[in-house]
């Protein structure tokens, strides 16, 4: 009984170590955020992407104000992201003027990272 418990035992321990060796490679990231020179900028960058790509954002329909500050308090508060309560509404305030409706331009949306946005 003793050798067969010692044998489990061995080989949950190298199970485990099997297991830890796993590496997991993130894909690159292609995408980045528009430059803005409004205080969000650089609070998103900082703070939305440890959790989710630039993708994710340019997925998002041209919504309101309210729509990006209720994703970002979504993100914070359910999701569990440890976005500060004096950042939300900076960062809302440039996805709504970036990508949201409150946009100026079409040219809106994230460019490949070293691509200068197209002028139309």
């Amino acid at each position: 009984m003793k050798i067969r418990h010692t044998l489990l035992l061995g080989a949950i321990a190298g199970l485990a170590s099997a297991v830890s060796a796993l590496e997991i490679k993130l894909p690159e990231e292609k995408a980045r955020l528009i430059e803005s020179p409004l205080p969000g900028y650089n609070l998103a960058v900082a703070q939305c992407f440890t959790c989710h790509s630039t993708d994710y954002v340019r997925m998002q329909p041209p919504s309101s104000a309210a729509y990006w500050k209720a994703a970002v308090v979504k993100m914070q508060k359910t999701f569990g992201a440890p976005i500060p309560d004096e950042a939300v509404e900076p960062i809302a305030d440039y996805l709504a003027k970036t990508y949201g409706a409150e946009r100026n331009t079409p040219k809106s949306r994230a460019v490949p990272q070293g691509a200068a946005p197209t002028k139309k």
